[in-house]
């Protein structure tokens, strides 16, 4: 049995090959094989977004705070609050944020497929969010 005290987890600024904005990561778990779970606790500032990203095995999304967004590609936006549980199932092009007057952090898990877990794709465009928020709001 592994404990990790919360003084022990750092929070890191999201690389901006992979995020647009300011999104803050805090690793929850990276379990060693054979476990494949992978955990993150992500905080999106407004209008903070991934790109569009699928992940080999799915993804599960818990909202924690705040309101944000989630859209697969070529379907209608969704907004997401606390509680609200999101399933995104083995290769669905998405991609989730905040919205853009509202932070929004939620809780990421995934599982690893031969230590892959997302293949990261292109950008949300600043049109493409303007548009989705719009429409949400």
């Amino acid at each position: 049995m592994e404990v990790r005290t919360a003084a022990t987890i750092p929070t890191r600024r999201a690389s901006a090959e992979y995020f647009t904005g300011t999104v803050w990561l805090e690793t929850i778990i990276e379990a060693p094989p054979p476990a494949r779970i992978r955990a993150a606790r992500v905080t999106f500032e407004p209008g903070g977004r991934t790109f569009w990203h699928t992940h080999p095995l799915g993804q599960t999304l818990y909202v924690v705070s705040g309101i944000g967004l989630v859209q697969s590609w070529g379907e209608a936006a969704q907004v997401i609050r606390p509680g609200d549980v999101v399933w995104i199932p083995p290769g669905e092009k998405h991609w989730h944020g905040a919205g853009p007057d509202k932070a929004m952090t939620h809780v990421a898990l995934q599982e690893a497929c031969d230590g892959l877990t997302v293949e990261w794709l292109e950008a949300v465009s600043d049109a493409q969010y303007a548009e989705t928020a719009r429409t949400q709001a």
